[in-house]
């Protein structure tokens, strides 16, 4: 059952971005930082390598002369994520 989790989501910051993303369409920056109470490297650090797993896409605009960072859950993202969902839920139902 162990072997079913994904490695991508055993980080407690990855677990919240996707967590917080898959009940919002789409979350800014600040708003993700401020939520999993985690620095700006750490955050970005761990977006970055879900963005490069394909379950995240960003977005960079800029709101007057601020840059502004978004964040939505692929879909590719919630497939892998949900599998990850249902093979917690075996493992701990296996117990």
């Amino acid at each position: 059952m162990i072997d079913k989790l994904n490695k991508a989501f055993e980080s407690r910051v990855r677990l919240g971005i996707m967590s917080t993303l898959m009940v919002n369409d789409e979350v800014d920056f600040n708003t993700l930082k401020e939520l999993l109470d985690t620095t700006d490297g750490n955050l970005a650090s761990h977006a970055s390598a879900l963005e490069s797993l394909g379950f995240l896409q960003v977005y960079k605009q800029f709101i007057g002369k601020k840059p502004n960072t978004s964040y939505k859950v692929t879909k590719d993202g919630r497939k892998a994520f949900n599998k990850h969902l249902d093979a917690l839920e075996a493992l701990l139902k296996n117990r």
